[in-house]
C-alpha cells in the first residue's frame, strides 16, 4: 500500500524524483506501514500511507522531518481532497484525452528521472501498461483539483500599489537575497538536410505503409523497433492526445483519418511521420505513429560549423552587430525574432540564476562559464531540447545583475509574483473556510494538536 502511495504521489503531484534509490529502499524494506484511514473529506478517505509517502519523499530530499511536518502534509492532503470534493459537486469534468495526455507526460518525465522504464517497472512490480491503468484515476483527480483551484483564483490580479504595499510590509531584515543572474542570447545554425536524405526517409515510410496495407508488417512492431520518438516507441508508437496538444500538421493528419487508416507522410519540426488512427471521440484521439528524421552527414555538419566560424569571426572583428548577426545567420525559430534572447524554460523569464544554470541546461553552462557581459562564446555543438535537432551555436551574455537584497527597482517582477502568491493564499484561505462548514471533514485525534493554516473544524 505504501509503495502505491509513493508512486501515486510522484505521478499526481509531479515531484522531481531526487534520491529515488532512497525511496525505493525505504519502500521495499524499512518503511513498513499498517494502513488506516487518518482523515476524510466528503467521500474521500485519506490514508496513513498517503501521509507517509510524502514524508518519505521529503526525507529522500534531505529535508528535515518532524511532527509538524506530518501536520503540514496532512493539511495539504485535506486541501487537495476539499478541492476534489467541490469539483465533483460543481460537475467539473476531465476528458479521457486530457487525462491520458497528462499521464503520458508525467510518466515520461518520471521514467527519465528514475533512469529507465525497466527501473520504474521493477520498482512498482508491474508492467508499464498496468501502471498506467492503475493510476489513470489518480491523474484525473489531480487534474480536477487543479481545475477547481484555477477557477477559485481565476480573477486574481495585483495592482502596482498592491505590489508596493506588499514589499513595504516585509521587514528589512527579512528581504530575500537575490543571486547573480544573467540574460543569454544565442545564434544557432543547423546543418542543411539534403533532398536525397529527405527522400530516403519518405521512401522508407511509404514502403512501410504499403507493407501495413498488405498485412506484411505490424505498425506497432515497426514503431517499437524503428521510431525515433523514444517515448511512444516503447508503446508501439501509441499516443493518447486531445485537440491542441500536438503540433498542427500532426493533429490535422490525425483528424483527417478514419479509424484504422494510415496517413501519408507528414512533415513536422521533429521530422517525418506516418500516423495510424486507433480511435477518436470528440476532441480526444488515440493514434500510433512512426517518426524518422533525415540523417545529417558529416559534410553538412562541417558546413554548418564553417558558417558559424564565419559569423563568430565577423562578430569578434566588429564587422557586424549582434542584432545583424541574429538576423543574417540564426536559424532558431524560437529566438531569432527576439534578438536571440533565450528564455529560462522553468521560469519563462529571460534571466537565469547563475547557481542553477548547470541544472537547467548543462550545454549553456559550458558555453557561458567565464564570459563577461557582452562577450561571445566560441562555437559549440548544440542539441535542441524539444526537437532533438543537432546544430552549432554561439551564445552571448547580454546582461548581468549583481547579487543584492531584493528591491522594487531591480526585482519588480519577482516581488509582484510573491505579492500575487500572497493574495492567492488569502483567497484560498477564505474559500477553504467557507467550504469546511458545508463539507464533512474529519481527521484522527492524533492530529488535533496540529497548528494548521486553515480552520478545519
Amino acid at each position: 500500500m505504501l509503495k502505491k502511495s509513493i508512486l501515486s504521489l510522484i505521478i499526481s503531484i509531479g515531484f522531481t524524483f531526487i534520491g529515488n534509490s532512497q525511496i525505493i529502499s525505504n519502500s521495499n524494506s524499512s518503511e513498513k506501514v499498517i494502513d488506516e484511514i487518518v482523515a476524510q473529506v466528503g467521500d474521500n478517505p485519506i490514508l496513513l500511507s498517503d501521509v507517509e509517502a510524502q514524508r518519505i519523499q521529503l526525507k529522500s530530499e534531505g529535508r528535515e522531518v518532524n511532527e509538524q511536518t506530518n501536520c503540514l502534509l496532512l493539511e495539504e492532503l485535506l486541501y487537495q481532497n476539499l478541492l476534489l470534493n467541490q469539483a465533483k459537486i460543481d460537475s467539473i469534468e476531465m476528458s479521457d484525452g486530457q487525462v491520458n495526455a497528462e499521464m503520458e507526460n508525467r510518466l515520461r518525465t518520471l521514467e527519465q528521472q528514475i533512469g529507465s522504464r525497466e527501473k520504474l517497472e521493477q520498482f512498482y512490480g508491474k508492467t508499464y501498461t498496468q501502471i498506467k491503468e492503475e493510476f489513470r484515476e489518480i491523474i484525473r483527480d489531480r487534474l480536477l483539483s487543479q481545475e477547481m483551484e484555477r477557477q477559485i483564483v481565476s480573477d486574481l490580479e495585483v495592482s502596482p500599489n498592491e505590489v508596493k504595499s506588499f514589499f513595504n510590509s516585509i521587514p528589512e531584515d527579512s528581504l530575500p537575497y537575490i543571486n547573480e543572474k544573467i540574460s543569454i542570447q544565442q545564434i544557432v545554425i543547423y546543418p542543411k538536410i539534403t533532398q536525397e536524405s529527405r527522400n530516403a526517409v519518405i521512401e522508407k515510410l511509404n514502403a512501410w505503409k504499403e507493407d501495413f496495407k498488405a498485412g506484411n508488417r505490424s505498425f506497432s512492431a515497426v514503431a517499437t523497433i524503428h521510431s525515433e520518438d523514444q517515448g511512444s516507441a516503447k508503446e508501439g508508437g501509441r499516443i493518447e492526445a486531445t485537440r491542441g496538444m500536438m503540433v498542427k500538421p500532426f493533429e490535422a493528419a490525425a483528424f483527417s483519418l478514419e479509424v484504422g487508416e494510415v496517413s501519408d507522410v507528414v512533415e513536422t519540426q521533429y521530422g517525418y511521420h506516418i500516423i495510424e488512427l486507433i480511435s477518436r471521440k470528440g476532441d480526444d484521439y488515440t493514434v500510433r505513429h512512426i517518426l524518422l528524421s533525415p540523417e545529417v552527414g558529416r559534410k553538412e555538419l562541417r558546413d554548418a560549423a564553417t558558417l558559424m566560424d564565419e559569423c563568430h569571426t565577423r562578430l569578434k572583428r566588429n564587422e557586424i552587430t549582434w542584432a545583424q548577426a541574429v538576423k543574417e545567420y540564426s536559424e532558431d525559430d524560437d529566438t531569432r525574432q527576439n534578438m536571440g534572447n533565450l528564455s529560462n524554460p522553468y521560469s519563462g523569464e529571460q534571466y537565469w540564476d547563475v547557481a542553477n544554470i548547470n541544472q537547467i541546461d548543462p550545454q549553456i553552462f559550458g558555453l557561458v562559464n567565464g564570459l563577461e557581459t557582452g562577450e561571445i562564446s566560441s562555437p559549440g555543438l548544440y542539441t535542441d531540447m524539444r526537437s532533438r535537432k543537432e546544430g552549432v551555436r554561439v551564445v552571448r551574455i547580454n546582461d548581468r545583475t549583481e547579487p543584492h537584497t531584493a528591491n522594487l527597482k531591480e526585482d519588480y517582477n519577482f516581488i509582484k509574483k510573491a505579492a500575487k502568491n500572497n493574495k492567492k493564499e488569502e483567497i484560498i484561505k477564505d474559500w477553504v473556510e467557507s467550504k469546511v462548514g458545508k463539507t464533512y471533514v474529519r481527521f484522527d485525534e492524533k492530529y488535533a494538536p496540529c497548528e494548521f493554516r486553515y480552520s478545519w473544524k
